[in-house]
């Protein structure tokens, strides 16, 4: 009966996931079958996580951070929780051996939200150290398999993949993270001001990040390759409509990617791997 019950618990990571991002559901169930339960699980963990810090606006958020935090550590050493993503997410952390000291950056972040407004440059690399980069090397981990020299090699790369995306959702979600939330990720930037100057610098790192990461997407294991690839299409889809705009439209509003054209990224991502160019 355990058996059913982990898969109960995996299943509903699933579901978490399916029903929050379209986007990262099409990039996992293009994934070799191995890795959909264990990436569903760590997608899972962090969503509801970052949930906690961006949504429940009526409730002790730091309470709640709080005990989700002890829960996490608890369900770890013990080896079972009876909160579903919570047993999924430990299942896969003692599997793949995915280092607390990751998991203890990711939650340092969301912990950053309940209390920072404005960052300065070290702030800035930590928040995204913990709440991006470090999402990439758990799922490094499950991809490397205990392949600890291939997970070492790519772990810069994992790393670069993970801060584009987050940086792209900053500017996607300048207006929401702003205005609604009061918050400032980028430093030195006036977003009161937010102009063509900012935004280009702004676009130039990204761009480095992205550049970067790309080299460790060609490197992956090919089971995993074409699903990352996708995310990264997607990302940097995303990141050429944002580039497009004026700084003004992007303060006003969220961007988006429409569904069928992530459908059409998902065909021309398939047709590459098929072709082995991926």
């Amino acid at each position: 009966m355990m058996a059913l019950f982990n898969k109960t618990a995996l299943e509903c990571s699933k579901v978490i996931t399916e029903h929050y991002s379209t986007s990262f559901t099409l990039g996992i169930k293009t994934l070799d079958r191995k890795f959909h339960f264990p990436i569903y699980a760590i997608y899972g963990f962090v969503r509801y996580a970052d949930e906690i810090v961006d949504t429940f606006h009526d409730y002790d958020k730091k309470t709640l951070l709080t005990r989700f935090k002890h829960d996490t550590y608890q369900a770890i050493e013990e080896g079972i929780s009876l909160n579903p993503v919570l047993q999924s997410f430990q299942l896969v952390v003692r599997e793949y051996n995915i280092e607390r000291n990751l998991i203890e950056a990711f939650l340092k972040s969301m912990e950053m939200d309940l209390y920072n407004q404005g960052y300065d440059a070290d702030g800035y690399n930590e928040y995204i150290y913990g709440s991006a980069e470090v999402v990439g090397l758990m799922c490094l981990r499950v991809f490397c398999e205990g392949d600890c020299d291939d997970f070492e090699r790519l772990r810069e790369p994992a790393r670069k993949l993970g801060a584009a995306f987050q940086k792209v959702n900053f500017l996607r979600d300048l207006k929401s993270d702003f205005v609604d939330r009061g918050r400032t990720y980028f430093p030195g930037v006036n977003m009161q001001d937010f102009g063509r100057d900012a935004k280009t610098l702004i676009e130039k790192d990204i761009q480095q990040d992205f550049d970067e990461a790309y080299i460790g997407i060609m490197n992956l294991p090919r089971g995993a390759r074409m699903g990352v690839y996708l995310a990264y299409t997607y990302y940097q889809t995303l990141f050429n409509k944002i580039k497009q705009l004026p700084a003004s439209k992007i303060r006003s509003g969220r961007i988006r990617v429409p569904n069928p054209q992530k459908i059409a990224l998902l065909a021309q991502t398939y047709l590459k791997y098929r072709l082995n160019v991926i």
